[in-house]
């Protein structure tokens, strides 16, 4: 029992661990066993987008209906950001809710497994439900332990990398799907049933994962240790409660509205090619879809390039400027021009959602477990607007007019965008922590980086 006793799951919140205070180097072996996290995550996400489209088609569901995988993936985001994983976070941290997070995973997608055996849209509707609740789980620790290990300086920079590896999970998805599952078998059933297979690897390695996680030292961050990041950087907007933190909430709408649209245009990318391109099959559009996410990869890794140069809040400002741009000839053209600007219209969400999430946590202090966790329930919103975006299309039967909703989703997410930009009580406390010397000092991580 000594073995166990010597990997305790609890750390006080009250007490200093210094981890807040790691440099580039020290960080390094916890970002990336935290980053696999991202991955899994992102090929889960990016599997359901490709079994949106083949569920209407095998099922023969309408497009409302089909986003009812959505809804119950992004609809369990809440209940663990703040539920659950909330409360386990704040009461024992961050490691703790890595495990949970991945048991919940596996169960998932063990349940997951007969209801695709045997066709059952309403059963793996509730094994997306237990899946989005543990990958909600990982979201509500992983994110802002990202933010918060290493130096605050590279806030930005850390989140956007990792979250450039769920990217990269987004593209071998539907790759998976295309070329593997659906290839020779079209929208047969069988198509389905190979799926099974990879829920059950998922499963096995996710429960592997947490055991791996178990033994690993990696450091717990407390809210004593951000209260010191945030007192150190002079931005402690933690001495006003937690109901005047506005700027979190206004982060954590931006978040509902941005991630709503996201996961809307994903999830219907697939009914928009086969649509308005001529001779566009499924699975055609299954790999279409995976190059779309490919240029969602590729706009993460440019976005952490650019932000080694240009201050993090203008590069999302200019992003998520030419999301609005790029949708909005999606609704009236078509064939290839019409698929180009979903395309670039991905590309620039890359770095939005890490951002928002960055930006939303500078200088909460104490509160940061808890406004991480409500910054996080705005992945909410993917439940949300699918469904929206679903019963437009069919009311209009034209999935590309739909695409006037996640537009004006994309529109109210801008606001906060501005104001991180233009307004000193949202621009100051983001500049005070791209500017500071924790992590630095003593350091030689300006040579590392």
């Amino acid at each position: 029992m000594t073995i166990f006793r010597k990997h305790s799951l609890k750390v006080s919140d009250k007490s200093r661990t210094r981890a807040a205070e790691l440099t580039l180097k020290e960080s390094i072996y916890p970002l990336c066993l935290v980053t696999i996290l991202f991955f899994l995550w992102g090929f889960s996400y990016g599997l359901l987008d490709t079994l949106n489209k083949h569920f209407q088609n095998t099922l023969g569901i309408t497009r409302a209906r089909s986003s009812g995988l959505q809804a119950a993936y992004f609809g369990a985001y809440p209940l663990a950001s703040l539920g659950h994983a909330n409360w386990i976070l704040r009461h024992y941290g961050y490691k703790p809710v890595f495990i949970w997070g991945l048991c919940l995973y596996g169960i998932g997608a063990l349940i997951a497994w007969p209801c695709i055996l045997y066709r059952s849209f309403g059963g793996f509707c509730a094994a997306i439900f237990v899946i989005g609740n543990g990958l909600g789980s990982l979201e509500t620790a992983a994110n802002p332990y990202i933010t918060v290990c290493g130096p605050p300086r590279y806030a930005e920079l850390r989140i956007n990398i990792s979250q450039a590896f769920n990217g990269i999970g987004t593209v071998v998805a539907p790759v998976l799907g295309s070329y593997v599952f659906f290839l020779k078998t079209a929208d047969d059933t069988r198509a389905l049933k190979n799926v099974q297979w990879v829920y059950l690897a998922i499963a096995c390695f996710v429960f592997l994962l947490a055991v791996v996680f178990y033994f690993s030292p990696i450091p717990e961050i407390t809210d004593a240790d951000m209260a010191f990041q945030a007192e150190e950087t002079h931005s402690n907007t933690d001495i006003k409660p937690f109901r005047k933190q506005y700027r979190l909430f206004h982060a954590a709408f931006a978040q509902f509205c941005y991630t709503g649209a996201q996961v809307a245009i994903a999830g219907y990318f697939i009914n928009y090619v086969t649509e308005t391109r001529p001779n566009t099959s499924s699975s055609l559009g299954a790999k279409f879809l995976a190059g779309a996410q490919g240029a969602f990869a590729l706009g993460r890794f440019s976005g952490v390039a650019i932000m080694k140069f240009v201050r993090p809040r203008w590069v999302f400002l200019f992003y998520l400027a030419m999301c609005i741009v790029f949708i909005a000839p999606a609704i009236t053209q078509r064939d290839n021009t019409g698929m180009a600007m979903l395309y670039i219209t991905l590309f620039f969400e890359s770095v939005c959602f890490p951002t928002i999430v960055a930006l939303g946590m500078r200088g909460l202090g104490k509160y940061t477990k808890r406004g991480s966790g409500l910054i996080v329930g705005g992945v909410a919103g993917g439940a949300c607007v699918p469904p929206l975006l679903g019963a437009a299309a069919d009311a209009q039967n034209s999935t590309a007019i739909a695409m006037t909703v996640p537009m004006s989703f994309f529109v109210a997410a801008w606001s906060y965008a501005l104001c991180v930009n233009f307004v000193p009580a949202y621009r100051d406390p983001a500049d005070k922590f791209h500017v500071t010397k924790i992590g630095i000092e003593g350091a030689r991580d300006e040579e590392i980086l």
